[in-house]
């Protein structure tokens, strides 16, 4: 028979498990459209540097959250390396005089913003990976 905390600890892994594949969902998605956009569609194809540098990173992305949604611990790091570069691009573009759009009228610190996700990510994963403690009456 499980006790009540087991029952909640549980509700709580199943929760932030949830969490984890709904926000790795999303920027899956998202990294995965401005890969199509950016390569697949019609339009300009002269791409720069600044566009290269930024697929790389946008596929990185894409494949650690892939690997995190599966429970991939190491995981974790690619997707901070790979954000924190796509991140590090948008600063190059804002401070680089770099003709992109995206620039306009944006404060440096809102590309700060991007590190959301991933921070609940890691958090929800440390959480739901962790051992349960160990009770002294059950030990006995």
């Amino acid at each position: 028979m499980t006790t009540s905390s087991e029952i909640r600890t549980t509700v709580l892994r199943v929760f932030l498990r949830l969490v984890i594949f709904v926000l790795a969902g999303l920027l899956v998605f998202h990294h995965s459209l401005m890969l199509y956009e950016l390569h697949l569609e019609t339009g300009n194809n002269a791409h720069a540097l600044f566009d290269y540098v930024q697929s790389v990173c946008r596929a990185l992305i894409t494949v650690s959250l892939l690997l995190v949604v599966f429970g991939a611990r190491w995981a974790l790091w690619g997707m901070w390396f790979s954000i924190g570069g796509l991140v590090a691009t948008q600063y190059w573009a804002h401070f680089g005089d770099l003709p992109v759009d995206f620039t306009e009228g944006r404060h440096p610190l809102s590309y700060l913003k991007g590190f959301i996700f991933p921070t609940v990510i890691s958090l929800a994963f440390h959480c739901s990976s962790r051992p349960r403690d160990v009770d002294v009456d059950e030990v006995a």
